[in-house]
């Protein structure tokens, strides 16, 4: 019998979920036990392996990525110009999520208490971790980062401190001698490769975590959360569409001399198979064939920029996750100042990066922005419902990215294009 697919699982898990959770409620007893206290216990034990995962992950995959980058002698200015462009329209993607997030505040038109939605955190105690601080506290942001005790940094969950340690030990790993180097490129390669190994058991519990998270949802709060999600679906929606049918177009116009509506065209069936599929690895083939074939760009350019960009330019999702975590703080009533805001965007910078190989990357990272920002974990269950068409949307914007990157990169190398 063939294996029903992940994504199809999860959909089962959400609308069985519902099945089960609007007929009962927090005291519906099950063999002796609340059924909403069984919701929590399998949904709380899932949250618990998707935290566990975060801190090794991540630092594996930052250093082994950055190392094998910083120790590639064919660099130099191709490689310059594609991580230039990649940072760029990351950085370009989370303002479009923040500026709208904030604009139109999905989050605050709930106006009754989180634990209503099944969240058992009090906002005032997510106020008193989150609120209060000020622009002053931009220079202690920047003294985080680099940690005293990088150990005692991961244990407290400051994130961007390991985050800056991996790119900082990454990059001068391959600056050691090969004698040197090389057994350490060999263990965190395979430390990489585990902990891949590690998360996808993990996510292969995702339909059980899903189902646990949103029925414990939907028997506190019935349909409710479903209206409340309505408006934040749409957010994220209009946020990827400025940047997949604005922004993009205008760096290939301006940066490249392209045609928006010629390029896109030709890349068409790769945006097509990127939200069937919802994953920037399967769609590898085709937007390299869709690169050369249809926009005419040469192997060189092509062969370096696009796999490079499956693995780290994620300007979708890292969108997303801005989006994600400041809804979730709109829901508790929390005012995020300038300085957090700062973190959550340098988060899902960077963590867009760190964790981009990895399926449903965007729980990875949201969980681990949530906790660097205080707040509570265990609020991912509300977006759940919608992340899977918000997925596929969102890697069509990941390969589209990807894309164009290598139009305006083969534009910078003096390439003639058939676009």
């Amino acid at each position: 019998m063939k294996k029903i697919p992940l994504h199809w699982q999860i959909l089962i898990a959400l609308i069985l979920a519902v099945i089960v959770g609007l007929p009962t409620t927090t005291e519906t007893m099950l063999f002796g036990v609340r059924l909403y206290d069984i919701m929590g216990f399998f949904g709380q034990m899932f949250m618990n392996a998707l935290r566990m995962i975060v801190i090794p992950l991540v630092f594996a995959s930052i250093v082994s990525g950055v190392a094998s980058v910083a120790s590639d002698r064919g660099f130099g200015r191709l490689g310059g110009k594609t991580f230039v462009y990649y940072l760029a329209t990351s950085l370009f993607s989370i303002i479009t999520g923040l500026t709208l997030v904030n604009l139109i505040q999905p989050g605050a038109f709930f106006t009754g208490d989180p634990e209503s939605l099944g969240l058992s955190t009090d906002a005032s105690e997510v106020m008193e971790k989150v609120g209060g601080r000020g622009f002053g506290d931009l220079v202690g942001v920047f003294l985080r980062m680099i940690p005293v005790n990088v150990f005692q940094a991961a244990a407290e969950g400051q994130f961007l401190a390991v985050i800056f340690f991996a790119v900082l030990f990454g990059y001068f790993m391959a600056k050691v001698r090969e004698e040197f180097a090389s057994p350490m490129t060999d263990f965190w390669e395979a430390m990489y490769r585990v902990m891949m190994k590690i998360t996808l058991w993990v996510i292969k519990f995702a339909p059980i975590g899903v189902f646990a998270l949103v029925g414990k949802v939907v028997m506190s709060s019935g349909l409710d959360v479903f209206r409340i999600l309505l408006l934040f679906f749409i957010t994220v929606l209009a946020a990827l569409a400025v940047h997949f049918f604005v922004v993009l177009p205008l760096i290939l116009r301006f940066a490249a001399g392209l045609s928006p509506v010629a390029y896109l065209k030709a890349m068409l069936p790769a945006v097509l198979m990127a939200f069937s599929t919802a994953s920037s690895s399967s769609t590898l083939p085709v937007t390299m064939e869709c690169a050369r074939d249809r926009v005419g760009a040469s192997n060189r350019v092509s062969g370096f920029v696009l796999p490079l960009g499956a693995t780290v330019n994620m300007d979708g999702t890292a969108l997303y996750e801005c989006v994600a975590v400041i809804f979730i703080a709109q829901v508790y009533g929390v005012d995020l100042s300038i300085t957090t805001q700062f973190i959550v965007v340098m988060l899902a910078l960077l963590t867009s990066v760190g964790v981009a190989g990895v399926p449903a990357a965007s729980l990875v990272a949201i969980t681990l922005i949530l906790a660097a920002v205080g707040l509570p974990v265990e609020a991912i269950a509300l977006i759940l419902a919608v992340d899977r068409v918000l997925d596929m949307c969102r890697t069509s914007v990941n390969v589209y990215s990807d894309a164009c990157a290598t139009g305006v990169v083969a534009r910078s190398e003096k390439e003639k294009l058939l676009v």
